[in-house]
């Protein structure tokens, strides 16, 4: 899967999710099992709270961006943006919750694809520090 430059691909056009759950708002470029994504964290934020981002906004913002890597793959394929589930969370650790106005950028490595299944790993940053880092398993609808 050839690499894309920022800006060149439309948030609503990868996942299914609309305003006010979207918790992305950049699509960065993929791999053939990579793909890294961000948001920047507004007050306004469903999830934020007294300007700091908490932790079921970190879980939606990294199941949201193996989504979006779906949605890409989809869309490369002429196909619409399937829909996905939150199957498990493993090892889920926040080493810090962002605050509002920070840009977190989150990288994904799907391990392995079977039936419908991803099992990726999962790391978001604030510049160079480690927010958060997981295992996540998706189910994807199929279509």
């Amino acid at each position: 899967m050839a690499e894309i430059k920022e800006g060149s691909v439309k948030i609503k056009e990868l996942i299914p999710q609309r305003e006010p759950i979207i918790m992305l708002d950049a699509f960065y470029g993929a791999t053939e099992s990579e793909a890294d994504t961000g948001l920047v964290v507004s007050n306004d934020n469903l999830f934020c709270n007294d300007g700091i981002f908490m932790e079921p906004g970190l879980v939606e913002h990294i199941a949201q961006s193996a989504s979006a890597f779906a949605g890409y793959k989809a869309k490369a394929a002429n196909k619409p943006a399937p829909v996905g589930y939150i199957a498990e969370v493993k090892g889920f650790r926040i080493h810090f919750l962002p605050h509002a106005g920070d840009c977190l950028r989150t990288h994904i490595r799907i391990i392995s694809e079977v039936l419908g299944v991803s099992l990726l790993t999962a790391e978001t940053k604030v510049e160079e520090e480690v927010v958060a880092r997981c295992q996540m398993k998706i189910f994807i609808k199929p279509s």
